[in-house]
């Protein structure tokens, strides 16, 4: 039986072909799969082990959510995608701990979702989704966009993408939501961090426990064998931020 997986980081940017110049041009991403669907569009592009990276964006100009989002904040990370084997009971698991969903949606069989608001989930949206395809297949019609296409390229990976820091204001919501409605194991930070992982998973969520600090998303966390363009400070194409790790 198939269990939780830790899928992949979504950033919300104006343009993919500028995310693209980044995320493939400068870093190595190996394009992986997207597709446009209504409001917006999205690509991926996977590095050294297995981490994924997701760009998104907006299509049109009627105000949807990444436009909405990238005019309050700018561009940066927007959302964490795990794969469930099964989308009701993951919703159900979280409403038992005090969770609303929004956005529930299983409508295509071969790609259901439904996601935690990030006012209730510790400032990140969290999205649930119950799919057919393997994590190494192009899912069922997930055609490139044509904002991506023409510079879709590969070639090799210059880091490994190792996951995504966040801070929270307590042990116990950290745990409630990345252990127990999420199902990461949690491994020994070494740092009084929490780092949770899920098994078949390359990605991980490392948690900074901070009473006074907003909750929300820190940093991509990333490591590398050579020199990467990435400066300890806001990208000022993806908005992330991106901190180097030592080599694992």
């Amino acid at each position: 039986m198939r269990s939780v997986l830790f899928d992949h980081i979504a950033i919300a940017v104006p343009r993919l072909a500028d995310a693209e110049a980044v995320l493939a041009g400068q870093l190595g991403g190996r394009s992986a799969y997207g597709m446009t669907r209504g409001a917006f569009s999205f690509w991926h592009w996977r590095y050294e082990g297995g981490g994924d990276i997701e760009a998104l964006e907006p299509a049109g100009d009627d105000g949807g959510f990444l436009h909405r989002f990238i005019a309050q904040r700018g561009p940066g990370i927007h959302h964490v995608t795990f794969t469930v084997p099964s989308l009701a009971e993951a919703c159900e698991r979280a409403r038992r701990h005090g969770y609303s969903i929004v956005g529930y949606d299983d409508s295509d069989p071969e790609w259901s979702e439904a996601f935690l608001h990030p006012r209730e989930a510790q400032g990140i949206v969290v999205q649930f989704a119950q799919t057919n395809a393997d994590h190494a297949d192009v899912p069922p019609g997930h055609e490139a966009p044509a904002s991506a296409q023409s510079g879709v390229r590969d070639s090799a990976s210059r880091i490994t993408v190792l996951g995504l820091r966040l801070s929270a204001r307590s042990r116990a919501r950290a745990h409630t939501q990345w252990g127990t409605v999420v199902q990461g194991q949690l491994v020994n930070g070494g740092d009084g961090t929490l780092v949770y992982r899920w098994p078949g998973s390359f990605l991980r969520i490392t948690v900074e426990i901070d009473e006074s600090r907003d909750e929300g998303p820190l940093c991509i966390e990333y490591s590398s064998r050579q020199s990467v363009p990435l400066s300890d400070g806001r990208h000022p194409v993806l908005g992330a931020v991106f901190k180097r790790r030592p080599t694992e």
